[in-house]
């Protein structure tokens, strides 16, 4: 038991990629043609508020400006439209603009946070059904934020894994000469380590292979921030070749593995990893999702995975000269008591009832490079360093406040 818990605390394990399939969510609504009937023939209407979590874009920029997404869901599901209002300073309601739900009736409407100053409140119509009114207020302040100003590392953030692991990562190591903070971003690198002149030997696919031995960028919050609940963000950019995987995941702060329960032993939640923008299958552009749960079998505790590559991975972006790489895209996890559900800039492309952890949890961001990725690089150990940039992380709690 121990050998699991220090390895669930220190390492990330590979998701199997390949062999899994994921359910893509709802779209950010379009505006389309509809007809009056179908409308007035919603049964209910219903909107509800996230944080501020859409933000894509190609320089840092502060996330008091990210947009917040709208959760729209209208009953019978179907394509119909649907009208965006808000209330004004005198109590009204004025009519901002009418998008289309997609077939199952949901769309994603992005709106700004605050008007006049204040938080803002926000309904939806359907013919003669109005949604409750929602309200941006209750995520206006986050329980942890980091934008990375300044020239240091938080005192929030410790190095991980910095001794090499034989059994994942033989020639790869997290350091702190692998991660730099300037200009409002923190960059995670994997760069040579300078104090190993040898090449490092391992054995890939049944070959013996040679690459440098690596520094990893690989942080988290395990010493100073848990929390159980609530909605965590990072707005990131990933390195375009392969050879490595960038992540943002959250993962237990100390398992109880006494008992098999995920409420008690926690969750790895992969929130997104990039592996490379021409690596993976269906059309992920290499981006893969997904939890890593605990499980007993022949009386030993091992860990199962759910998940895989993110299909269609190009439908989340914003238009055809948008990517993962040169532009910055937020990735969340919404996390309750019942399910998780991954957004991109505020649109689902996984959600998941299986798994779900109750126990504090605590953010990471990585950039590794685990041995069978090494020989990826294109020109191999040349084309090193590789960079993930970092705008930055924001957790909305909605449950207990785990800070230390």
């Amino acid at each position: 038991m121990y050998t699991a818990r220090l390895a669930a605390l220190t390492t990330a394990l590979v998701l199997p990629l390949g062999a899994l399939s994921l359910t893509s969510g709802s779209p950010t609504a379009q505006a389309g043609p509809t007809t009056a009937t179908a409308a007035r023939k919603a049964t209910s209407v219903t909107v509800r508020s996230l944080p501020q979590i859409v933000q894509p874009g190609a320089k840092a920029a502060s996330p008091a400006k990210a947009k917040v997404p709208l959760i729209v869901n209208v009953t019978p599901k179907r394509r119909t439209v649907v009208t965006l209002q808000v209330r004004t300073p005198q109590k009204k309601w004025r009519t901002l603009r009418r998008a289309t739900t997609d077939g199952k009736g949901k769309a994603v409407l992005r709106v700004v946070a605050k008007r006049n100053g204040a938080p803002a409140t926000y309904r939806v119509r359907v013919g003669a059904k109005v949604s409750a009114p929602t309200s941006t207020e209750r995520w206006m302040r986050p329980a942890f934020s980091d934008t990375f100003s300044g020239r240091k590392l938080g005192k929030a953030w410790n190095h991980r894994g910095t001794t090499y692991n034989p059994s994942v990562r033989r020639c790869s190591r997290g350091s702190a000469a692998a991660t730099r903070v300037k200009g409002g971003t923190l960059r995670l690198s994997v760069l040579k380590d300078p104090k190993r002149k040898r090449k490092c030997v391992t054995q890939v696919g049944g070959k013996t292979v040679r690459h440098a031995y690596r520094l990893n960028g690989h942080v988290g919050t395990q010493e100073s921030y848990t929390f159980t609940y609530g909605v965590a963000a990072a707005r990131v950019k990933f390195p375009r070749q392969a050879g490595q995987h960038g992540a943002f995941w959250l993962q237990v702060d100390s398992p109880d593995l006494r008992t098999i329960n995920p409420k008690r032993n926690g969750t790895e939640m992969d929130v997104v990893e990039s592996y490379g923008a021409h690596w993976g299958d269906n059309n992920s552009l290499g981006l893969g999702t997904g939890i890593h749960r605990y499980v007993k079998r022949n009386g030993a505790v091992t860990t199962i995975s759910d998940g895989g590559y993110i299909p269609n991975a190009r439908k989340y972006l914003s238009g055809p000269k948008d990517n993962y790489y040169s532009r910055y895209h937020v990735f969340s996890v919404e996390w309750t008591p019942r399910y998780y559900i991954y957004r991109i800039d505020g649109q689902e492309y996984w959600r998941t009832h299986k798994g779900i952890s109750g126990t504090p949890q605590f953010p990471i961001l990585s950039l590794l490079s685990s041995d069978y990725e090494l020989g990826r690089l294109a020109r191999g150990d040349k084309d090193l360093p590789q960079h993930m940039h970092v705008d930055w992380l924001r957790v909305w709690e909605t449950g207990p406040s785990s800070a230390k």
